[in-house]
């Protein structure tokens, strides 16, 4: 990344209005007074040379925000949203970008980049003078991957700010100035105060960038959450003792964000925060499983539980092998890998209706015994094809149907 950042104003520059001519965000330029400039994540994305799914173009104007974001809607033809009326702060959205245009707070240019959350989103691009304004030496900050503030006070304004420290962690890799540090575990508590729907929208975006092991490793040394006591509960592993080689990227990108939510949240602190049901019950079964595990030893699960516990881990068993003994881990997985393996993806050979049909049984309780019993016989190979499914369904109801005097 930082072979991208070694370059001079003019370059930067030249690279930032190519980049808003392929957005067609050069529509909007002939409408903004002069002293507007462009501000934000969008100028530190193409100084780092990161490619984002998301596009949000930042421009901030002297005056009359509303006023000048409904003239450049109605010209273009976009959809046009009033986010905040006392401050006029209003969005566009063109082609899936949103374009949020603000009024200047400060009397200069130079004081409103002081009042920005970090040094690295404080480079403002000057439409009219063609010009970078780097008041807060924001550009070295990205050359050695530094993250720092210019003042506690525009973290204490927004406390989510104190979150974002650690997607900045997690998706560009950089390091958090030690005063920052000092003053996250100071103010940690105050995080609470943004809305529960941003936090947990910062923490998706956590656990699921490329580096998000070093950013949960940081959460969880700072104890950001104050989740009980992260050394004493064994359901909180060492994470920097893990092999997360075992799974190949796609199984990373797709159960490592559910494993470190749950070594950073417990399920109070999920609910709490509005969690999804999927998120909150992966958790609450990866918690089940694990201190099921702790009382009883995994060779000597009966049937019935080794058959529950893969019918209840099977969407997401990845997230769970760094629970199971390292020498069972890589074979687990294995396993689940191949679908055709019955006891790690549960199935049946015949489903409801055709039990129903055979058998003259109605849908209810018996049904559904019925079907889970099939499916772990198909689990454990004592099931081979649709004569021995009805064949062994059939001596199921004699054996457990409800009797009629």
């Amino acid at each position: 990344m930082k072979s991208n950042i070694h370059k001079d104003h003019t370059l930067i520059i030249d690279e930032l209005e190519t980049s808003i001519k392929f957005h067609n965000l050069d529509l909007i330029l002939g409408f903004l007074p002069k002293g507007s400039y462009l501000v934000g994540g969008y100028i530190r994305d193409i100084i780092l040379g990161r490619e984002t799914e998301k596009v949000d173009f930042d421009i901030v104007v002297p005056l009359n925000a509303i006023e000048i974001g409904k003239k450049i809607a109605d010209n273009i033809g976009s959809k046009f949203i009033i986010l905040d009326e006392k401050r006029e702060v209003v969005r566009i959205i063109l082609n899936n970008i949103n374009i949020d245009i603000a009024n200047q707070v400060s009397a200069s240019i130079e004081g409103d980049l002081c009042s920005r959350d970090f040094s690295i989103n404080s480079i403002a691009f000057l439409f009219d003078k063609k010009c970078l304004v780097d008041p807060l030496n924001g550009l070295q900050d990205l050359e050695i991957s530094l993250l720092r503030t210019h003042s506690e006070k525009n973290l204490l304004d927004d406390p989510l700010r104190i979150l974002r420290c650690f997607r900045f962690v997690s998706e560009l890799n950089f390091k958090v100035d030690l005063n920052l540090i000092t003053f996250i575990k100071k103010n940690k508590r105050k995080l609470y105060l943004a809305a529960k729907e941003r936090i947990n929208y910062e923490i998706q975006k956590i656990v699921h960038g490329a580096n998000a092991l070093d950013a949960v490793l940081l959460i969880k040394k700072l104890n950001i959450f104050a989740t009980g006591n992260l050394s004493e509960d064994s359901f909180f592993l060492d994470l920097e003792k893990i092999n997360y080689g075992e799974l190949d990227q796609e199984e990373k990108d797709e159960y490592l964000p559910s494993f470190f939510i749950a070594q950073i949240l417990d399920v109070v602190t999920l609910e709490k925060l509005q969690f999804s049901k999927a998120d909150i019950t992966k958790t609450k079964l990866l918690r089940k499983w694990h201190l099921f595990l702790n009382k009883k030893n995994i060779a000597q699960l009966d049937e019935f539980d080794r058959f529950k516990l893969h019918q209840e881990l099977e969407m997401f068993l990845p997230s769970f092998i760094f629970y199971l003994p390292q020498n069972l881990q890589l074979d687990w997985l294995h396993r689940w890998r191949d679908n055709d393996d019955k006891l790690f993806h549960p199935s049946n050979l015949v489903n409801g209706d055709v039990i129903k049909k055979n058998l003259e049984i109605k849908d209810g309780p018996i049904l559904g015994e019925l079907l889970e019993y099939l499916s772990k016989e198909l689990a454990f190979k004592r099931l081979n094809n649709f004569d021995e499914a009805i064949y062994k369904a059939k001596r199921w109801i004699k054996q457990n149907a409800p009797k009629c005097d």
